[in-house]
């Protein structure tokens, strides 16, 4: 549950006098021209003060509908897209994937942060700090959202050191003999496009294994045959539940060995 500017307050009266802190809030409302409110000023400036007592979770700990902090890094990024909301308005949306060093998850930047991606300030190899963002279920993996009430910071201070911590043995390559392949899922994600999704299976000296292949990859894998050997470059793992996934996007190749 969202903290009112009270409780927020509360974490920094001995470092702030009440007057301090509203005087502080109206300075960065004026300086933002009044698109952020009161909640997420006051929810900034105790971050700032180190006083954020908002979970800080790491990627692999993440369920849906939690809200929570994180630190990662940009590892990839996708093309912006706009679409009309239902009530008529149009939006913007990008999506990036956020990493540290327990896996990696999707990150969706709206409307008026996607202009942080479009100016440069976040590139790939970014390092970010998500304040009091929204966790849910996204169609690729779970995905953190910024809300009204959350904040998005670029390379912040105190970041940790994020370890790599994937099995050396994957290198980000599978290859083995496709023993399964379903047919190809159409779904709508939420701006109202199009998305595809299909299960396969391969299977090599690690056993069997399953694969989500998502978009462009989801129609060029129907091209494949069943017992056909395959080599797929560029796939990403990430982390749900504890439990380790493995995904095919627009990044990937897939080859016939």
């Amino acid at each position: 549950m969202q903290k009112t500017i009270e409780q927020l307050y509360d974490q920094i009266k001995d470092l702030k006098t009440k007057k301090e802190f509203n005087s502080e809030i109206k300075k960065r409302q004026k300086e933002n021209d009044d698109l952020l409110d009161e909640n997420t000023i006051a929810l900034l400036i105790v971050d700032e003060l180190g006083r954020n007592q908002q979970n800080i979770s790491k990627i692999s700990d993440l369920k849906p509908g939690i809200d929570t902090t994180v630190y990662g890094k940009i590892t990839n990024i996708s093309k912006s897209r706009t679409f009309n909301r239902k009530n008529g308005s149009p939006g913007r949306v990008i999506n990036l994937e956020i990493t540290d060093e327990s896996g990696t998850c999707g990150l969706a930047l709206w409307d008026q942060d996607v202009e942080l991606v479009k100016n440069g300030s976040i590139k790939i190899g970014t390092n970010v700090k998500v304040i009091n963002g929204y966790v849910k279920d996204g169609f690729n993996s779970l995905e953190i959202n910024i809300g009204r009430y959350g904040m998005l910071e670029t390379n912040p201070e105190n970041m940790p050191e994020l370890k790599d911590e994937t099995p050396k043995n994957n290198k980000n390559i599978i290859d083995g003999k496709l023993v399964k392949k379903e047919p190809t899922r159409a779904f709508f994600r939420d701006n109202g496009d199009f998305g595809f999704v299909a299960k396969i299976q391969i299977e090599n000296k690690d056993g069997i294994q399953t694969l989500s292949v998502w978009d462009e990859k989801a129609k060029e894998i129907q091209k494949f045959k069943e017992d056909d050997a395959i080599l797929i470059e560029n796939i990403d793992f990430r982390q749900r539940n504890g439990e380790t996934e493995i995904h095919v996007n627009g990044k990937a190749t897939i080859k016939k060995l």
